[in-house]
């Protein structure tokens, strides 16, 4: 197999790096930080109009472009890297992974096209207020009645939940967990915007009441769907981290190069010179364990992505917690205050460490799927 980048995915990130240059720069990321939706609509249809990123994975029968998720791994970098402020991860990580995974031909050509022209913006109900991704945390419960199923329950800590227009909602019937697809405008759906301590990532908690409900595949046989949704997610989310960790890597640098003491730039000295070569090898190595999941999900190798992803998720969790931080001592006083960025990604580390679990969830799933 070869692990290396071709010259069409290097040039992809290349015209992605330049688009968020644009549209995602500081003043950007701190004003839809501020913006109720977390997302700026005309900039999310010309990610889709004009890079295809929304599509790119999705076979071209649903409307995409059919490339793979090397391809995809690279937008997500390059998106952390930027701390881009949309409905990615949602929709593309989330929600049209888990429509791809699902044995349901005509969800996927109901739902997709609607994903991939950016059209819709769609998102993975799946936790509750235990905050467990696994399946004996799923309790919202679905009925079938003379006119469909019906959902009851609440879901909570929803990525982009208050603005997506369909939702993927993981719940339980009598066959065991299910899943279902529900419009934005459905009756009975409250929906309900929550205070993050990443405000560049919106999540809602969503409330059900009676509301009716597409059920997708068949009835009680989600969880193998939703399992190797989470495996995927955990390793886009992973390329995530690295990208977020290295722009906090890349920022200390040259602030070191810059800021003097005693009449010479900090960088010069021992213990930041240690400090920046530490957070290198963190993020070499958590780039390592993020590309080597990318290419099990390429090889469609099913044993070798779950065990990449918990792997990704164990590590790249805490490398760009622990960089993000050395970068703000790095940058001192400064890196302290709200004026200055580093507390933007260190606040997108602490999130992302748990949006899948905390890293020791994904250590015991690791040992469990190496048998230990």
């Amino acid at each position: 197999m070869d692990l290396t980048f071709s010259d069409e995915q290097n040039e992809l990130r290349t015209v992605v790096r330049s688009f968020l240059a644009r549209h995602s720069d500081e003043a950007a990321v701190r004003r839809l930080a501020a913006d109720p939706r977390g997302h700026d609509p005309a900039v999310w249809r010309r990610l889709a109009g004009e890079l295809g990123v929304q599509g790119l994975a999705v076979p071209e029968e649903y409307g995409g472009s059919g490339f793979g998720y090397v391809d995809l791994g690279v937008v997500f970098e390059e998106a952390g890297r930027a701390l881009l402020c949309a409905p990615l991860y949602a929709t593309v990580a989330l929600a049209a992974e888990a429509l791809l995974r699902c044995p349901d031909e005509r969800a996927r050509r109901d739902l997709l096209p609607g994903i991939a022209t950016g059209d819709t913006v769609a998102t993975l109900a799946l936790t509750e207020d235990t905050g467990r991704w696994d399946a004996p945390g799923i309790r919202l419960t679905a009925q079938e009645t003379a006119t469909g199923w019906r959902l009851t329950g609440t879901k909570t800590y929803v990525p982009d939940g208050h603005v997506a227009d369909l939702l993927l909602v993981a719940a339980r019937t009598p066959g065991g967990i299910s899943l279902f697809a529900v419009d934005a405008g459905a009756p009975g759906l409250t929906r309900t915007p929550l205070a993050t301590l990443d405000e560049t990532r919106k999540q809602a908690r969503v409330e059900f009441a009676g509301t009716p409900a597409r059920l997708l595949g068949t009835e009680g046989t989600a969880w193998p769907v939703l399992e190797r949704t989470l495996a995927t997610a955990s390793v886009l989310l992973a390329a995530e981290q690295v990208g977020g960790a290295a722009a906090a890597l890349d920022s200390a640098v040259a602030y070191a190069k810059i800021r003097e003491q005693y009449g010479r730039p900090i960088g010069t000295f021992q213990g930041i010179k240690h400090k920046c070569a530490d957070m290198l090898v963190e993020i070499e190595s958590a780039r390592s364990a993020c590309y080597a999941g990318l290419w099990a999900l390429e090889a469609g190798d099913e044993t070798g992505t779950a065990v990449s992803a918990a792997l990704a998720q164990t590590f790249c969790s805490e490398a760009f917690t622990r960089v993000a931080g050395d970068a703000i001592q790095i940058h001192g006083g400064i890196g302290f205050t709200w004026e200055h960025p580093a507390h933007l990604y260190f606040k997108r580390a602490k999130s992302s460490e748990t949006l899948l679990g905390p890293p020791s969830y994904h250590r015991e799933l690791l040992a469990t799927r190496l048998g230990i």
